[in-house]
């Protein structure tokens, strides 16, 4: 079993300064992540059966969806093309993450840039006028499905994944 816990032990001791983003995420209905880890035997079925092309083999040749690539569309395929019992299509929402906006955000160096929120199907993020100021982005997050759209999408790579808390 692979504890990805200790990986980030090497990133810390990193000199370079630069923050990158989380764009990658396990598989959408994944039921647990240890199970998944052990269970998983790496077939690739769920990477050729993805419509959009965003997963891709991660750390140890594990799947993952890499959001830089585009968004999930929620097809189904990498669950169903799976012959292990690795995901639980009834669960809701498919992603246990939700989207953050830094620093680097166009709209927030008075940049005009709404790149994000003409990506977002579900409108989770929409701008809000600003007077004096071009409008800025603000996140519903009742509303965020996590499919990734908007990372893609952003030009400064200013999105990123965190993980919802637990209810």
């Amino acid at each position: 079993m692979i504890d990805h816990s200790r990986r980030g032990i090497f990133r810390r001791f990193s000199t370079k300064k630069t923050e990158s983003p989380l764009t990658q995420q396990r598989l959408p209905w994944v039921k647990n992540e240890v199970d998944f880890v052990s269970q998983c035997t790496r077939c690739e079925k769920c990477i050729t059966a993805c419509e959009e092309q965003i997963i891709v083999k991660g750390d140890g040749g594990f799947p993952i969806v890499d959001f830089t690539k585009g968004e999930c569309s929620f097809c189904e395929g990498c669950a169903q093309s799976c012959p292990e019992n690795l995901f639980d299509l009834t669960v809701a929402p498919a992603f246990s993450h939700k989207i953050s906006i830094n620093e680097s955000c166009l709209a927030k160096k008075s940049v005009e840039c709404r790149s994000c929120s003409d990506m977002c199907e579900t409108q989770a993020i929409r701008f809000q006028l600003v007077l004096g100021n071009v409008a800025q982005p603000q996140i519903n997050l009742d509303v965020c499905n996590g499919c990734g759209g908007c990372v893609a999408a952003c030009p400064t790579s200013a999105i990123s994944m965190t993980l919802e808390e637990a209810k």
